[in-house]
Protein backbone atom coordinates (compact mmCIF):
# COMPACT_ATOMS: atom_id res chain seq x y z
CA UNK A 1 0.00 0.00 0.00
CA UNK A 2 1.60 3.32 -1.02
CA UNK A 3 2.05 6.21 1.38
CA UNK A 4 -1.01 8.36 2.06
CA UNK A 5 -0.46 12.14 2.11
CA UNK A 6 -3.46 14.39 2.72
CA UNK A 7 -3.70 17.41 0.37
CA UNK A 8 -2.96 19.96 3.12
CA UNK A 9 0.37 18.31 4.07
CA UNK A 10 3.65 19.65 2.66
CA UNK A 11 5.94 16.81 1.57
CA UNK A 12 9.01 17.75 -0.46
CA UNK A 13 9.36 15.74 -3.70
CA UNK A 14 12.82 14.56 -2.60
CA UNK A 15 11.49 13.03 0.65
CA UNK A 16 11.20 9.24 0.63
CA UNK A 17 8.05 7.86 2.26
CA UNK A 18 7.74 4.13 2.87
CA UNK A 19 4.73 2.03 1.98
CA UNK A 20 1.79 2.35 4.35
CA UNK A 21 2.98 5.63 5.85
CA UNK A 22 0.42 8.39 6.53
CA UNK A 23 1.12 12.14 6.59
CA UNK A 24 -1.71 14.18 8.05
CA UNK A 25 -3.11 17.73 7.90
CA UNK A 26 -0.55 20.59 7.95
CA UNK A 27 2.42 18.26 8.55
CA UNK A 28 5.69 19.12 6.79
CA UNK A 29 8.32 16.63 5.62
CA UNK A 30 11.43 18.39 4.33
CA UNK A 31 13.98 17.72 1.60
CA UNK A 32 15.81 14.41 1.67
CA UNK A 33 13.95 13.05 4.71
CA UNK A 34 13.61 9.27 4.73
CA UNK A 35 10.54 7.87 6.46
CA UNK A 36 10.15 4.11 6.82
CA UNK A 37 7.13 1.92 6.21
CA UNK A 38 3.90 2.12 8.22
CA UNK A 39 4.78 5.38 9.97
CA UNK A 40 2.28 8.02 11.08
CA UNK A 41 3.14 11.72 10.94
CA UNK A 42 0.41 13.65 12.76
CA UNK A 43 -1.24 17.01 12.23
CA UNK A 44 1.20 19.91 12.18
CA UNK A 45 4.27 17.73 12.79
CA UNK A 46 7.61 18.80 11.32
CA UNK A 47 10.24 16.39 9.94
CA UNK A 48 13.46 18.25 9.10
CA UNK A 49 15.78 18.04 6.12
CA UNK A 50 17.52 14.68 5.92
CA UNK A 51 15.91 13.20 9.04
CA UNK A 52 16.04 9.38 9.04
CA UNK A 53 13.11 7.40 10.44
CA UNK A 54 12.76 3.63 10.62
CA UNK A 55 9.64 1.54 10.19
CA UNK A 56 6.57 1.79 12.41
CA UNK A 57 7.34 5.20 13.92
CA UNK A 58 4.58 7.46 15.19
CA UNK A 59 5.08 11.23 15.31
CA UNK A 60 2.17 12.82 17.13
CA UNK A 61 0.52 16.18 16.41
CA UNK A 62 2.79 19.25 16.42
CA UNK A 63 5.95 17.33 17.30
CA UNK A 64 9.13 18.90 15.88
CA UNK A 65 11.89 16.58 14.67
CA UNK A 66 14.84 18.70 13.57
CA UNK A 67 17.67 17.47 11.38
CA UNK A 68 19.89 15.50 11.62
CA UNK A 69 17.78 13.35 13.96
CA UNK A 70 17.79 9.57 13.56
CA UNK A 71 14.79 7.53 14.72
CA UNK A 72 15.09 3.75 14.65
CA UNK A 73 12.19 1.33 14.19
CA UNK A 74 9.11 1.65 16.39
CA UNK A 75 9.85 5.07 17.89
CA UNK A 76 7.03 7.17 19.40
CA UNK A 77 7.29 10.98 19.63
CA UNK A 78 4.41 12.47 21.61
CA UNK A 79 2.36 15.60 20.93
CA UNK A 80 4.37 18.85 20.82
CA UNK A 81 7.64 17.10 21.75
CA UNK A 82 10.82 18.65 20.33
CA UNK A 83 14.10 17.11 19.17
CA UNK A 84 16.52 20.06 18.98
CA UNK A 85 19.59 20.46 16.77
CA UNK A 86 21.58 23.47 18.01
CA UNK A 87 23.78 23.15 21.10
CA UNK A 88 24.41 26.90 21.38
CA UNK A 89 21.41 28.60 19.74
CA UNK A 90 21.64 32.21 18.62
CA UNK A 91 19.76 34.19 15.97
CA UNK A 92 22.84 36.30 15.24
CA UNK A 93 26.63 36.10 15.33
CA UNK A 94 28.56 37.99 18.06
CA UNK A 95 28.79 41.01 15.73
CA UNK A 96 24.96 41.00 15.37
CA UNK A 97 25.03 39.85 11.74
CA UNK A 98 22.33 37.29 10.97
CA UNK A 99 23.44 33.68 11.28
CA UNK A 100 23.49 31.70 8.06
CA UNK A 101 23.66 27.96 7.52
CA UNK A 102 27.46 28.16 7.43
CA UNK A 103 27.64 29.81 10.87
CA UNK A 104 26.63 26.74 12.86
CA UNK A 105 26.79 22.98 12.78
CA UNK A 106 23.54 21.09 13.42
CA UNK A 107 23.75 18.17 15.84
CA UNK A 108 21.12 15.49 16.15
CA UNK A 109 19.11 13.47 18.60
CA UNK A 110 19.15 9.69 18.20
CA UNK A 111 16.17 7.64 19.33
CA UNK A 112 16.91 3.91 19.47
CA UNK A 113 14.47 1.09 18.67
CA UNK A 114 11.14 1.31 20.49
CA UNK A 115 11.96 4.51 22.42
CA UNK A 116 9.04 6.71 23.47
CA UNK A 117 9.11 10.47 24.02
CA UNK A 118 6.21 11.89 26.05
CA UNK A 119 4.08 14.93 25.25
CA UNK A 120 5.91 18.29 25.35
CA UNK A 121 9.22 16.64 26.28
CA UNK A 122 12.39 18.19 24.87
CA UNK A 123 15.49 16.25 23.85
CA UNK A 124 18.44 18.66 23.69
CA UNK A 125 20.93 17.54 21.05
CA UNK A 126 23.25 15.77 21.01
CA UNK A 127 21.66 13.00 23.09
CA UNK A 128 20.75 9.37 22.53
CA UNK A 129 17.64 7.82 24.04
CA UNK A 130 18.22 4.09 24.42
CA UNK A 131 16.23 1.08 23.21
CA UNK A 132 12.71 0.86 24.66
CA UNK A 133 13.39 3.76 27.02
CA UNK A 134 10.61 6.20 27.95
CA UNK A 135 10.91 9.95 28.41
CA UNK A 136 8.06 11.25 30.59
CA UNK A 137 5.80 14.07 29.46
CA UNK A 138 7.39 17.48 29.97
CA UNK A 139 10.88 16.13 30.69
CA UNK A 140 14.01 17.86 29.39
CA UNK A 141 16.66 15.36 28.32
CA UNK A 142 20.22 16.73 28.39
CA UNK A 143 22.13 13.46 28.92
CA UNK A 144 21.97 10.08 27.19
CA UNK A 145 19.20 7.77 28.42
CA UNK A 146 20.02 4.08 29.00
CA UNK A 147 18.06 1.26 27.38
CA UNK A 148 14.79 0.50 29.24
CA UNK A 149 15.05 3.60 31.48
CA UNK A 150 12.07 5.74 32.44
CA UNK A 151 13.30 9.31 32.88
CA UNK A 152 11.37 12.34 34.15
CA UNK A 153 11.96 15.88 35.31
CA UNK A 154 14.06 18.91 34.41
CA UNK A 155 16.75 17.86 33.81
CA UNK A 156 15.54 14.30 33.21
CA UNK A 157 16.74 11.60 35.61
CA UNK A 158 16.02 7.86 35.70
CA UNK A 159 13.18 7.08 38.08
CA UNK A 160 12.27 3.51 37.07
CA UNK A 161 13.00 0.73 34.61
CA UNK A 162 10.45 -0.18 31.94
CA UNK A 163 10.13 -3.14 29.58
CA UNK A 164 9.21 -3.30 25.92
CA UNK A 165 5.53 -2.81 26.83
CA UNK A 166 6.38 0.52 28.52
CA UNK A 167 5.09 -0.71 31.88
CA UNK A 168 7.32 -0.09 34.95
CA UNK A 169 9.13 -3.28 35.92
CA UNK A 170 8.66 -5.03 39.26
CA UNK A 171 11.85 -5.69 41.24
CA UNK A 172 12.94 -9.20 42.06
CA UNK A 173 16.00 -10.55 43.84
CA UNK A 174 19.65 -9.98 43.01
CA UNK A 175 19.18 -7.35 40.32
CA UNK A 176 16.35 -9.15 38.53
CA UNK A 177 13.28 -7.36 37.18
CA UNK A 178 10.00 -8.64 35.71
CA UNK A 179 7.44 -7.02 33.44
CA UNK A 180 3.98 -7.33 35.02
CA UNK A 181 2.40 -7.04 31.57
CA UNK A 182 4.37 -9.54 29.48
CA UNK A 183 6.21 -11.62 32.08
CA UNK A 184 9.55 -10.86 30.41
CA UNK A 185 12.55 -10.75 32.75
CA UNK A 186 15.53 -8.42 32.85
CA UNK A 187 18.82 -8.19 34.72
CA UNK A 188 20.36 -5.01 36.12
CA UNK A 189 24.12 -4.81 36.28
CA UNK A 190 26.34 -1.74 36.77
CA UNK A 191 23.49 0.70 36.15
CA UNK A 192 22.35 -0.97 32.92
CA UNK A 193 19.40 -3.23 32.21
CA UNK A 194 19.47 -6.12 29.73
CA UNK A 195 16.82 -8.56 28.57
CA UNK A 196 17.20 -12.15 29.76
Amino acid sequence: MPARVVPSADVDPTADLGDGTSVWHLAQVREGAVVGEHCVIGRGAYIGTGVRMGNGCKIQNYALVYEPAVLEDGVFVGPAAVLTNDTYPRAVNPDLTPKSASDWQPVGVTLREGAAIGARAVCVAPVTVGRWATVAAGAVVVDDVPDFALVAGVPARRIRWVGRAGVPLAPGEQGRWRCPSTGATYTERDGALTED
